[in-house]
């Protein structure tokens, strides 16, 4: 893999820094080498071997994924907040011959595994000396990773090393990654997003990451206003967070946070639609703009707004490089300028299958080799709009289509209102009724924003129902689960 071969021309350079110490490329290359002859064990090639790891954002992480790698495996990182039934699930989906566990994880992930007669290692025994490894064509699988799980069961996506390395370039292209470069991760590390983005890119610039094991509004706020980092990637609900965090913090701290913050040349947002009051609060706060983009599990990333341009709120740029983007319609013709059309993608970036899914496969491909995302969007000015996911965010209430983003985005424009998603509940009378979840710090009647609501949305775009939270599911990446929102709001009429 050319990620791991441009390693070694950065050697004594800083790659990963954790909570432990600092981590040169060459240790790195090192360590890797030798958990790859340790998962090895004698054997020449892992031949697509599936090996699932559980273990926090750390040195020892990368040392491990880097180390399936090279030995010809494919790397199946665990989410380390999944309660045991999403572990069987995957474990039972992907059939790995190993699982490898850091001490904290390993009660839990340890009775799954040895049930299933998987080998269970502890991080620290993924050691051995190093031996001849295996060349490993591109075109193999190097990674699964599961879908989010928003809209139904998670289907298990095999990357390809190809496509890893494709993904990368994009962005290294697009976000003009350098060596010089310093990022915070605070991202979880089962999805792509974390892996690809954030690590990835950084590793094959000979730049540093800084790994914190988890995500805490007030550590990162610090990290962030002491100053050295050069970026910093998240999904909207952090930095929701971190507005709240820097909201009640003292005039001082807020201008040593713009400060340090000043030394950034870049704030990335994705893995969710930003709330434009989010990017506008942010933007007071930090002076950044954020960039926002899009992508999924399936593609990597798709579209982008500008490093250098205009960042338009609400727009999620153009197609970024070595990705070919197109809207169909539904009449499954292009979609002019201005009309909603489905996105689909086309390019390098694009995995290759849903793990022992052919039907699923086949249905997910046009025949010319086009995925078909299930998002809609609309191109206003040669700019991409998403209006949501097509099947839980394009409602159908009275024979119109409704976007549910559009009224998200307009309800957290309200002062009162913190979180809040919009649903389609079925319904005899309307096909689906609107109906929006809100959450708010302060009591208040539904017919209050209700009422709010007309004065600024055509009457079919008004929920027809208002219901208050505490909070809104939603899966380690931040994104609400919308399943879940309507067997809440649901009630038999």
């Amino acid at each position: 893999m050319e990620l791991i071969d441009r390693a070694a021309g950065f050697d004594e350079r800083i790659a990963v820094a954790d909570r432990s110490g600092t981590f040169s490329y060459a240790q790195l290359l090192t360590g890797s080498a030798r958990a790859a002859a340790r998962l090895l064990a004698g054997s020449a090639d892992l031949t697509g071997e599936r090996v699932a790891f559980m273990v926090e954002p750390s040195f020892d992480y990368v040392r491990i994924q880097w180390g399936i790698w090279r030995a010809g495996g494919v790397a199946v990182p665990l989410c380390l907040t999944h309660p045991a039934p999403e572990l069987e699930y995957v474990l039972d989906t992907v059939r790995p011959s190993i699982a490898i566990t850091s001490d904290r994880y390993a009660d839990l992930l340890g009775p799954l595994a040895r049930s299933r007669e998987i080998e269970m290692l502890a991080v620290e025994d993924v050691d051995a000396e190093p031996v001849i490894l295996p060349k490993v064509d591109p075109r193999r699988p190097a990674m699964i990773l599961f879908t989010s799980g928003t809209t139904g069961r998670p289907k298990g996506v095999v990357i390809t090393n190809a496509n890893i390395e494709a993904q990368i370039a994009s962005l290294v292209e697009a976000w003009e990654w350098s060596a010089e470069d310093r990022i915070l991760l605070t991202l979880p590390l089962h999805h792509i997003h974390g892996i690809v983005n954030v690590i990835a890119c950084a590793l094959w610039s000979g730049a540093r990451c800084d790994m914190l094991p988890g995500f805490d509004a007030a550590e990162v706020v610090d990290r962030l206003s002491n100053g050295g980092l050069t970026l910093y990637m998240a999904v909207p609900t952090i930095y929701h967070r971190l507005i709240g965090d820097l909201d009640t913090a003292s005039a001082e701290d807020r201008a040593r946070f713009r400060e340090g913050v000043s030394a950034l040349r870049l704030m990335v947002s994705g893995s969710a639609a930003l709330p434009v009051p989010v990017l506008e609060r942010w933007r007071e706060l930090s002076g950044h703009t954020l960039l926002e983009r899009y992508g999924m599990t399936e593609i990597g990333m798709g579209l982008s707004n500008p490093y250098r341009g205009d960042r338009v709120p609400g727009s999620v740029g153009m197609p970024l490089p070595q990705v070919e983007v197109r809207l169909v319609g539904d009449d499954g013709e292009s979609a002019a300028e201005g009309v909603p059309g489905e996105i689909q993608v086309r390019g390098p970036t694009v995995f290759v299958e849903y793990w022992e899914r052919p039907e699923e496969t086949a249905e997910a491909f046009t025949d010319d080799g086009w995925f078909r995302t299930g998002d809609t969007a609309v191109v206003e000015d040669g700019r991409y709009r998403i209006l949501g996911r097509t099947s839980v965010d394009i409602l159908k209430t009275g024979g119109e289509k409704v976007s549910a983003l559009e009224i998200e985005e307009l309800l957290l424009s309200h002062p009162a209102v913190s979180e809040v998603a919009v649903v389609g509940v079925d319904d005899p009378e309307w096909g689906q009724r609107v109906v929006a979840m809100v959450v708010v710090p302060t009591p208040m009647e539904s017919d209050e924003l209700r009422d709010w609501l007309k004065t600024r949305l055509a009457p079919h775009k008004v929920p027809k129902e208002i219901h208050f939270a505490d909070s809104l599911p939603r899966n380690p990446m931040g994104k609400t689960i919308k399943p879940e929102v309507v067997e809440m709001v649901s009630s038999p009429r």
